[in-house]
């Protein structure tokens, strides 16, 4: 099969290791002093650690290779974690799922205090990795996926993407790409949303988030309309 992996140049690494701490997968590793694709399988090509090669020696190109395999992941995973310390006997004494997060539960957006700039945000909560695909919010919504950095850099981010929308929100460097984008699919499975529209910041590992989504769509088979806009560092619009 045809699909997206991360290629590392290998004249222009100089085996930093800036790049492996990035790659939740654990794909890539230093072998004989340069940053090495482990296995095909190994990588999900989203391009999470483009952003962190200081010679620009990562990309993300398409060619045949085998599907990704989520349970060698999690295998790889398995062997390369550290064995768990004890629990502290006051955090052991508490139920699991006792303690949660009170402002997870889906609730309309807020509407903001008399006599202040009017928010947009029309649901609750925002986070992807705390909603719930069968909120009634989502159901043929008109869908915005934004990298979180965005509503801090672009000042008219309720005016311009958020009116109209019901908002979802994710960093494309820290979380886990692999489940916002199972995540989504499911979304895309469940509410069936009429568009959705991916909002980034301009720099590399952001493209992550957009990757994320299109490969949602990819295994939803669900034929959403897509748009994409890009906003720079200084907080510009550039698409």
């Amino acid at each position: 099969m045809r699909r997206n992996l991360v290629e590392i140049d290998e004249a222009k690494c100089d085996g930093c290791g800036e790049c492996i701490p990035s790659c939740a997968e654990g794909a890539i590793e230093l072998r004989g002093g340069k940053a090495r694709l482990v296995s095909d399988v190994l990588c999900d090509g989203l391009g999470a650690c483009l952003g962190e090669c200081p010679r620009g020696a990562l990309r993300v190109v398409e060619r045949e290779a085998d599907a990704f395999d989520e349970l060698a992941v999690a295998t790889r995973r398995s062997a390369a974690a550290p064995a768990p310390r004890p629990r502290l006997a006051v955090l052991s004494a508490t139920p699991v799922g006792a303690v949660g997060c009170a402002g997870s539960a889906p609730r309309p957006g807020a509407t903001g205090r008399p006599g202040a700039t009017a928010t947009r945000l029309a649901n609750w909560p925002v986070q992807l990795g705390l909603v719930d695909a069968r909120a009634p919010w989502l159901a043929g919504a008109d869908l915005l996926v934004a990298a979180d950095c965005v509503p801090f850099a672009y000042p008219d981010f309720h005016r311009d993407f958020l009116a109209g929308r019901r908002v979802v929100v994710g960093c494309p460097k820290l979380d886990d790409l692999g489940a916002h984008a199972s995540r989504l699919a499911e979304v895309f499975r469940r509410a069936a949303p009429r568009s959705v529209t991916v909002v980034k910041m301009e720099v590399p590992c952001c493209a992550g988030i957009a990757a994320a989504t299109r490969e949602a769509l990819r295994l939803s088979g669900r034929p959403v309309a897509y748009a994409e806009s890009t906003v720079s560092v200084d907080g510009v619009r550039l698409s």
